[in-house]
């Protein structure tokens, strides 16, 4: 039994009529009568009584039809639901976003999808970039939104959306905030408020600090810009932040200052997991990202 020969049923049901049924279901009536015979010979019953004038249901006629308008129903259903999901309409996206990343680089983009499609549901977990890269790579995220985006190998394919320079912040009464502009090896002796070890800006930071002959003193270490500014605020050190996040601070106790040569940047991109199926909304949400600009 498949779903035409129960819509077949229904109908010559509905118009206890054979000749009728095959017009409205534009086929001829004698497939429809052969469609109707073959079933009530799967089935092992008759299905109609046929009189000389007249078509009535049998009992196991009347249990199908009962049976076969939830199974229509059903199949409608399913049919709308999934060519809602094809279209967009429905669906979910689990996105691993850093917290130290926040609205100041990824509110727009998540905006301009939720108006072409309201009913996806994007779920954001806040986690480093790190966990970000496991979490795409076991298929708990379906992308990530990653900083210092990796090579394009492996596990992964990428979009890169933005390269952002990092500036330092500092308390108005440091030394350092009369400069108009810095250079790095000016900040080895200042201690360091610093990105969590889960983040990749954490190793980029420290490993630019090397190259330039020091290793930072790193007295406290954040997952959250605006606790990272508040620890700079109360003079416990200085810390460097992309240029986008300094843009935003809106404090007269801090004082942003740009190096004279981008030494540390924050490259924003997407990853997702290669040679995998990608829902459509997911994949609809990465060729939005392609053409954004944050």
């Amino acid at each position: 039994m498949d779903i035409r020969q129960i819509e077949y049923f229904a109908e010559v049901a509905k118009q206890l009529n054979f000749t009728r049924a095959a017009s409205i279901l534009h086929i001829s009536q004698p497939s429809l009568s052969k469609t109707i015979k073959n079933l009530e010979t799967e089935l092992g019953a008759p299905l109609f009584y046929r009189g000389a004038n007249q078509l009535d249901l049998t009992d196991a006629g009347q249990a199908l039809l009962t049976n076969a308008k939830h199974v229509l129903y059903a199949f409608e259903n399913l049919t709308s639901e999934l060519n809602d999901v094809i279209d967009l309409k429905k669906g979910e996206i689990k996105i691993g976003i850093p917290p130290i990343i926040g609205a100041a680089f990824f509110s727009k983009l998540i905006s301009q999808y939720k108006e072409a499609y309201p009913s996806i549901e994007l779920i954001l977990t806040e986690v480093g970039s790190n966990k970000i890269k496991d979490g795409v790579d076991e298929g708990t995220l379906d992308i990530g939104l990653v900083c210092n985006v990796p090579i394009q190998k492996g596990n992964f394919e990428t979009v890169k959306l933005l390269k952002d320079p990092l500036m330092l912040i500092v308390q108005k009464d440091n030394p350092l905030a009369i400069k108009g502009t810095i250079d790095f090896s000016h900040i080895k002796k200042e201690a360091f408020i610093l990105y969590r070890n889960d983040f990749s800006l954490h190793d980029s930071i420290i490993d630019t600090c090397e190259k330039h002959g020091f290793y930072p003193n790193i007295v406290c270490e954040s997952s959250q810009k605006d606790f990272m500014v508040e620890m700079v605020e109360a003079k416990l050190g200085v810390a460097l932040l992309p240029s986008k996040i300094c843009d935003q601070i809106n404090n007269e106790e801090i004082i942003t200052i740009p190096f004279n040569r981008p030494v540390v940047n924050l490259e924003l991109g997407m990853i997702w997991r290669k040679n995998t199926y990608l829902p459509f909304a997911v994949r609809e949400f990465i060729t939005m990202s392609e053409s954004f600009t944050v």
